[in-house]
């Protein structure tokens, strides 16, 4: 293949240099699978590998600061700014300070090749940090190019927005200590813990006054998910009242996340009949998470049940359970109507027995498998959701009303007693199909063969089974 023209290259790096970092990463292994040096893919390789290797520095230096660039910067609900302000400030960067740049990349590959060969790395912290601090000086004077765009994207997000960008590259040294010890901190609430949080805060705030706020919207950024940042909160506050924690600069944190709670609870209200067993683990996803972030908060916040915050707690635990056991109820009425059964006899002697006349509505057993799978998918959050009572009823009494259903219809089967032996079938496979969402696999699959066996007993490919 004939190597791309410079024009082509330049439109290459152009693009290149637009992508996420996780689209260069994929083009980098994809690219790395490709050899030879004479193909025209060896250029495109070369400015692909140069690009991930420029952005492994950039990402390092930034480190602190890096997650929070996310899609445009408008993102009323947290702290974000706009993912292209990177790249600008990164490109600014190696303009006003070549030299320092350059210094960075060498104790990075440093770093590297002390991590390969087992020995102990050296501190690119101070070199980050003198980046950091350039960076931070260029944006605010907005004398070169690439800062004022840089400055235009982030105004054009929010106003305001690039002063507070300039803010989180000062406390940057102050996180770039810190975020090794970040995990600990989440895991373990120890004294020690504690102490050293509060320190780092103070580190933060002693740089700015008003810098407490980022200090915990870039630790946010860091975690997975972002609200576990309340335990960091919490111990350097020693769990605050919340009418302390109201009254503060920090108080935004807990309405926050009292707001995504709400937002939940609305799509949990909204759940899909028709939407299959994705829908149902969609939204049991976010009643499990609800639960999650209800105990951060109870155990986070010293709370007041009667009003304020806990009270809208308090509150939004009732609905969660007022929603669950509603949709509980609905997976009970929902399996029975997906297994018709239908009167027989006279006066006291009425009996119920399967329905066969007619085959299975997939319209009804798709909704009974939406909800049965959302129960399934929530019965690990149902006791501190509040609702294990109502989990563990519904789903015992849907369990015996499968068991007893099956065996009526094979026993219907097995005497001749059945209009049509497809239609039976097929009933059986629905009762399979939420028999593994209320018992289990195995008993669904034994179910199957039951009914393989005795439904198809006579057909050629069951003797041959």
């Amino acid at each position: 293949m004939v190597a791309l023209s410079d024009r082509k290259i330049e439109i290459v790096r152009t693009l290149v240099e637009a992508a996420p970092d996780k689209i260069v990463g994929g083009l980098h292994e994809a690219l790395a699978q490709t050899g030879g040096a004479d193909t025209g893919l060896a250029d495109v390789r070369r400015l692909v590998e140069a690009e991930a290797r420029d952005r492994v520095l950039r990402n390092a230096i930034f480190e602190p600061v890096a997650p929070l660039f996310v899609g445009d910067g408008s993102d009323r609900r947290s702290l974000v700014f706009p993912a292209r302000a990177l790249p600008c400030i990164w490109r600014g960067l190696k303009v006003v300070a070549p030299t320092e740049v350059a210094a960075a990349a060498e104790v990075s590959n440093g770093v590297l090749s002390a991590l390969r060969s087992g020995r102990s790395p050296p501190d690119p912290s101070d070199a980050f940090d003198d980046l950091i601090e350039a960076a931070a000086e260029s944006l605010r004077s907005g004398v070169q190019r690439d800062f004022r765009n840089a400055i235009e994207l982030c105004e054009r997000a929010r106003p305001g927005l690039a002063e507070v960008l300039a803010a989180c590259l000062d406390i940057s040294p102050v996180l770039r200590r810190v975020l090794p010890r970040l995990p600990d901190w989440i895991d373990h609430s120890g004294e020690d813990n504690g102490a050293a949080a509060r320190l780092a805060y103070k580190d933060a705030v002693a740089i700015a006054e008003d810098a407490g706020p980022w200090f915990f919207e870039m630790l946010a950024g860091h975690l997975t998910p972002p609200w576990m940042v309340l335990r960091v909160i919490s111990a350097i506050m020693d769990k605050p009242t919340e009418r302390y924690l109201a009254d503060s600069e920090l108080g935004g944190f807990p309405e926050r996340l009292m707001g995504d709670i709400d937002e939940a609870l609305q799509a949990i209200a909204t759940l899909d009949l028709e939407g299959g067993a994705s829908a149902g683990r969609a939204v049991a996803r976010k009643v499990t998470v609800v639960t999650q972030q209800v105990f951060e908060l109870e155990t986070c916040i010293e709370l007041t049940r009667a009003h304020g915050w806990g009270e809208r707690i308090v509150g939004q635990k009732k609905s969660l359970a007022g929603l669950v056991e509603a949709r509980l109820r609905d997976a009970d009425k929902l399996s029975h109507a997906a297994l018709p059964m239908q009167t027989s006899g006279f006066s006291r002697l009425r009996k119920a027995a399967p329905k066969l006349d007619a085959a299975p509505d997939p319209k009804i057993s798709g909704r009974a498998i939406t909800l049965l799978t959302f129960a399934h998918e929530i019965r690990l959050c149902a006791n501190y959701g509040g609702f294990s009572a109502t989990h563990a009823k519904v789903t015992e009494k849907i369990g015996d009303m499968l068991d007893r259903y099956a065996e009526d219809v094979l026993d219907r089967v097995r005497t001749g007693d059945v209009p049509d032996l497809g239609i039976a079938h097929g009933f059986l496979n629905v009762a399979a199909d939420l028999t593994a969402l209320v018992r289990d696999e195995k008993t669904s699959e034994l179910l199957r063969r039951r009914a393989s066996m005795t439904c198809l007993a006579d057909t050629p490919n069951a003797r041959e089974a």
